[in-house]
C-alpha cells in the first residue's frame, strides 16, 4: 500500500483538561500519514486519482480548530474517524498530535499521542494492529 504523509501541520486549539487551556489555547501539531493505493495517480498525473492534501490540510485544521476535547487522544482518535469515513479511498490513517507546551512545570519538547486506524474487510473502522 501506498502513503500519503503530511507533516508538521501546526493549528491553534484549546484542547485541554485544565480551563486555561480552554481559554488561552496553544498551537498543536499533527503529522498524518495516509495508506491509499496512489498507482493511478502516478501513472496518469491526474490529482482526481488521489486525495488533494491541501483539502486534507483544511479538513484535519477545521477540527483542530473547533470544538475543544479534554484529551490529544480524544483529538487524535475523532481526525483518523472523520479522515476514514469522509475519505473512502484512504484503507489506514496514522495520526499524531504534539502538544508542544503542556501547562506543567516540565522541560521537554511536548508530548505527543499516535493512533492508527484502518477499514476492516468490510469497511468498518478499527484499530490498526501489525
Amino acid at each position: 500500500m501506498d502513503k500519503m504523509i503530511l507533516r508538521g501541520m501546526r493549528f491553534f486549539g484549546y484542547h485541554g483538561v485544565f480551563p486555561e487551556e480552554n481559554k488561552l489555547g496553544q498551537q498543536f501539531i499533527i503529522d498524518l500519514a495516509l495508506q491509499l493505493d496512489l498507482s493511478e495517480a502516478a501513472a496518469n498525473d491526474d490529482l482526481t486519482s488521489t486525495v488533494n492534501y491541501a483539502e486534507i490540510h483544511a479538513f484535519v485544521k477545521k477540527i483542530v480548530e473547533g470544538p475543544p476535547f479534554k484529551l490529544i487522544e480524544a483529538l487524535a482518535g475523532n481526525i483518523a474517524s472523520s479522515v476514514l469515513d469522509a475519505y473512502t479511498s484512504v484503507n489506514e490513517v496514522t495520526v499524531s498530535v504534539t502538544k508542544p507546551h503542556p501547562p506543567f512545570e516540565i522541560y521537554f519538547d511536548g508530548v505527543t499521542v499516535e493512533l492508527c486506524r484502518k477499514r476492516d474487510d468490510h469497511g468498518r473502522q478499527q484499530p490498526a494492529r501489525d
